[in-house]
């Protein structure tokens, strides 16, 4: 389970950072300036850090000198010009996400990054089903399910996005990709088959008037 540090004086901006990412699986530490946040590296380690520009104390720059790629580091700022970009990534950071950002967006970032740092989440179980999301492979009760690659790429991007409400524009998206040009209702179809292979008819639940969620309360 990846440990993420949120560094954002923002704290309504922190906040609902740390709620959404702790919502996909993420555990979470928060700090609201620049000066805390190395006092806090010697208590934790962290798989990765959000880290603001603008932060009092000391600025995120200073910051990811000090950290000299110890750990993977996603700036998240509202500063967008161009030679903030380029500083941030020559200073050594792994992505640069500009306020205000999409919720999805930042989560696909994070998996993205986490993914070339090993640290990505790698297996996922709720109830009687485990899912081996590094060997692509789904088991109900101990037993090997059989499922499409497409029925999986559906499950993955679920499981990733689980307690977020996804429309079935945005699960085409993700699961089928940018060019895919078929209709939504193979959603429909294929969330069926998925409910009834793994008995998930209360685990999927459609979402009124726009896609799907999987609910995991755990």
């Amino acid at each position: 389970m990846p440990h993420i540090l949120i560094v954002e004086d923002d704290k309504p901006i922190n906040g609902l950072i740390k709620k959404n990412l702790e919502l996909v699986g993420h555990t979470c530490v928060s700090v609201y300036d620049g000066s805390s946040v190395f006092s806090v590296m010697e208590n934790d380690s962290f798989d990765l850090i959000l880290l603001d520009v603008m932060l009092p104390g000391r600025d995120g720059f200073e910051i990811i000198k000090d950290i000299q790629g110890k750990v993977p580091i996603i700036f998240l700022t509202a500063r967008g010009a161009i030679h903030d970009k380029v500083t941030g990534l020559r200073y050594g950071a792994d992505d640069y996400i500009v306020k205000p950002f999409d919720m999805l967006e930042l989560t696909a970032r994070i998996e993205s990054v986490l993914r070339r740092t090993k640290k990505e989440e790698k297996s996922f179980k709720l109830g009687d089903v485990t899912a081996d999301l590094a060997g692509r492979q789904v088991f109900f009760k101990g037993d090997l399910v059989d499922f499409t690659p497409q029925e999986f790429a559906l499950i993955e991007a679920l499981i990733k996005n689980r307690n977020i409400a996804l429309s079935r524009d945005k699960l085409l998206e993700i699961a089928w990709g940018y060019d895919y040009g078929g209709d939504t209702r193979t959603v429909d179809v294929h969330i069926h088959s998925i409910r009834k292979k793994l008995n998930w008819d209360k685990v999927i639940k459609t979402v009124y008037k726009l896609g799907y969620r999987l609910e995991d309360r755990a």
